[in-house]
C-alpha cells in the first residue's frame, strides 16, 4: 500500500524472502518430507500429524508477526494475533514483542515488501490448510 510503505509495493518489484526456511513451518509440519514426493510434497494420512501442523502454522504466524512488528500496521497485526490465539496452546510460546520502531532506510521498506508478499502467499497456504483440516473428507 502507498500509504504504509510510502511507494507502490508490487510482487514484480521484489525478490521473495522465506524468512520460516529454516525453521519448522506449514510446509515442513504440514507435508510430507518424503523425498519420492520430488517438488510437490504429498499429505500422507499414515504420517500425517495434526498437532505438528497447527504448531508449523502457529510458528509461521510468529514469525511473520515478528518481522511485521515494524510496519505498525494495526490492522494488520491484530488479524495476525487473533489468527494465532485460534491456535494457541500452552506448548507454544508466543515471544512478547515491543512496539515497532518504524522503518527508516529504503532498503528495510523493500525487504518489508518482500516478507509481505511471501507472507500473502503464505496466508494462502494455511487457508488451504485449514479449509483440508476443517473438511468432512479429510477424515484425519
Amino acid at each position: 500500500e502507498l500509504g504504509t510503505l510510502g511507494f507502490e509495493c508490487t510482487l514484480e518489484e521484489v525478490d521473495l524472502e522465506d524468512i520460516t526456511k529454516n525453521q519448522i513451518n506449514t510446509i515442513k509440519a504440514c507435508t510430507s518430507e518424503d523425498p519420492e514426493t520430488g517438488n510437490c510434497p504429498a499429505l500422507e494420512r499414515s504420517t500425517f500429524d495434526m498437532s505438528k501442523c497447527l504448531e508449523g502454522i502457529y510458528k509461521d504466524l510468529n514469525i511473520y508477526r515478528a518481522e511485521l512488528n515494524n510496519l505498525n500496521d494495526q490492522k494488520v497485526l491484530a488479524t495476525i494475533d487473533e489468527m494465532m490465539k485460534v491456535l494457541r496452546t500452552s506448548s507454544w510460546s508466543t515471544p512478547q514483542l515491543s512496539a515497532g520502531t518504524g522503518l527508516t532506510s529504503f532498503q528495510e521498506k523493500m525487504r518489508l515488501c518482500s516478507i509481505l508478499h511471501a507472507f500473502q502467499i503464505r496466508t494462502v497456504t494455511i487457508n488451504r490448510m485449514m479449509n483440508y483440516l476443517n473438511s468432512p473428507e479429510s477424515s484425519l
